[in-house]
């Protein structure tokens, strides 16, 4: 259970990246998102994948159907995910197209419920699977560290996730560091690459560390 104060830090940081990044405005969205979208599709990590986990994204959300309908064009399996409720786990079905899908309780797209499109992500990866997911974040940092919307969705996603995790970002609401910022602790999970419309940060081991040393040299 974290304290107060690391709340209060946490509520105050989304209520900003909220705001900067609708102040950013329609037209340079789209030009960082088309940035994003193209460093992606170039990570060697997306073209040997086979299973894209992927998310629908709403309002001003980096866009993600573009990349997955490159995904589907080079013949991936693609996966959103459905929240499985009052809990914080998320089933994942295989779509085809964006016209199986329902609004859930939270606004996101989700897909329908149908037991045969069901992915089991674990036995899939057992099987020898080569699988991605892009992960959303309101800010990632350097280290992979990210700020999502609280529901600790995909912080579980993260914790056994047997691929590789991509968080995208634009550029604008990319930040120092997270961990320094008192919102993300020792336990905390990043992800394994960070894509920005200017740049791909590679994150080969844990993040916490990466600061954790250099917290150290800095003493």
């Amino acid at each position: 259970m974290e304290d107060k104060e690391v709340t209060a830090r946490k509520k105050e940081l989304r209520k900003r990246l909220r705001q900067a990044r609708k102040d950013l405005g329609s037209e340079a969205r789209e030009r960082a998102d088309a940035g994003i979208a193209s460093r992606v599709l170039s990570l060697s990590e997306w073209q040997r994948s086979q299973i894209v986990l992927a998310y629908l994204s709403v309002g001003e959300e980096v866009d993600t159907r573009g990349l997955v309908r490159q995904a589907w064009v080079a013949g991936k399996v693609v996966a959103i995910p459905r929240v499985v409720p009052h809990t914080r786990l998320m089933e994942w079905y295989r779509i085809d197209d964006f016209d199986r899908l329902e609004r859930s309780s939270f606004g996101v797209e989700e897909p329908l419920a149908e037991p045969d499109r069901l992915l089991d992500v674990a036995r899939e990866a057992e099987a020898g699977g080569s699988i991605l997911a892009v992960v959303p974040g309101l800010t990632f940092d350097g280290h992979g560290f990210r700020m999502g919307y609280g529901g600790g969705f995909y912080d579980t996603l993260l914790a056994d996730f047997p691929g590789t995790s991509v968080g995208i970002c634009r550029e604008a609401q990319l930040t120092d560091n997270l961990a320094a910022m008192g919102v993300v602790g020792e336990h905390d999970l990043g992800v394994d690459v960070v894509v920005t419309e200017r740049r791909t940060i590679e994150t080969s081991e844990s993040p916490w560390s990466n600061w954790a040393r250099e917290k150290e040299g800095q003493a």
